[in-house]
């Protein structure tokens, strides 16, 4: 799987005034394209859905999450099937495009779907009223003060996750993102050159296994984007921690949907934004 996702390649490197040339290994990027199959038995329709960049690797899992958190399906159950195209136009395309079949029977309206795709996907067209769309679609509830943590655990995650990231160790190139328990267990990581395709896989995978994400953590490479926030929000995730800043519009949705975010986790500190009623010990002064 390491092999599929890295590349070889020579380079050139300067140290003072030395040139040394050496090998080196680069994060594979390559376009995913995402088809969708839907309508009833006998008059069953395609379209093109959306093209992601992405690292290969766990396709299916990225499908699955993309669906969930744009909140076009509401659980792997409407799903009929996921596949690889074999029936493509390029030599190059091969392995990366994919066909998502609705279950049969399934209503999709495609043409608001694409009306309001725009709105709903990775970015927020106008904050107050992107952030009252989520709130309205997502069907998932975020229960008040739960799950505790405590103080401590958060300074362990930042760590936990460089020791589990097997594809960053060989190329610095990608974003991850991860599933904790309230006791700091790690469930699952996912990686990806694109925050939003790692952040995908993971609750696709976590929709596959059925794991309880109203009971976890979510835990993030990078910074903390609203569109981040939102497709954490329409899986149910209660908690997001990030190594580093988030954006004033996820902090604001967090807000509004109870969700506990935090930021900065590194070197012993952290920022908690919003949802303290969460971390055990802590006294709001």
């Amino acid at each position: 799987m390491l092999q599929s996702r890295v590349a070889p390649i020579s380079i050139h490197k300067v140290s003072d005034e030395q040139v040394y040339l050496q090998h080196d290994l680069l994060v594979v990027e390559e376009p995913l394209e995402i088809r969708l199959v839907f309508g009833e038995r006998y008059e069953r329709k395609e379209r093109a859905l959306a093209v992601t960049m992405r690292t290969p690797g766990h396709d299916f899992e990225l499908a699955l999450g993309f669906l969930l958190t744009e909140g076009i399906i509401n659980g792997p159950d409407e799903l009929e099937n996921i596949r690889y195209c074999v029936q493509i136009e390029k030599p190059e395309a091969e392995g990366n495009v994919l066909r998502v079949s609705l279950k049969p029977g399934l209503v999709l309206d495609w043409e608001l779907l694409q009306r309001n795709f725009y709105t709903t996907s990775s970015c927020g067209v106008c904050g107050k009223s992107s952030i009252e769309a989520i709130q309205v679609e997502a069907c998932i509830p975020i229960m008040s003060g739960v799950p505790k943590l405590s103080t401590s655990l958060i300074h362990k995650l930042s760590h936990q996750l460089k020791q589990a990231q097997a594809v960053f160790t060989h190329t610095g190139g990608l974003h991850a993102a991860a599933l904790f328990t309230a006791e700091g267990e790690l469930l699952m990581l996912r990686e990806d050159i694109g925050r939003h395709n790692a952040v995908d896989k993971l609750i696709g995978a976590a929709a596959q296994q059925k794991v309880a994400l109203s009971e976890c953590l979510l835990f993030l490479s990078g910074r903390a984007g609203f569109e981040l926030l939102q497709k954490a929000r329409m899986a149910g995730i209660p908690v997001i921690a990030a190594v580093g800043a988030p954006s004033s519009l996820a902090v604001s949705l967090a807000r509004e949907a109870g969700i506990t975010l935090i930021g900065f986790v590194r070197d012993q500190r952290y920022n908690v934004y919003t949802g303290l009623e969460r971390m055990m010990g802590m006294m709001n002064s």
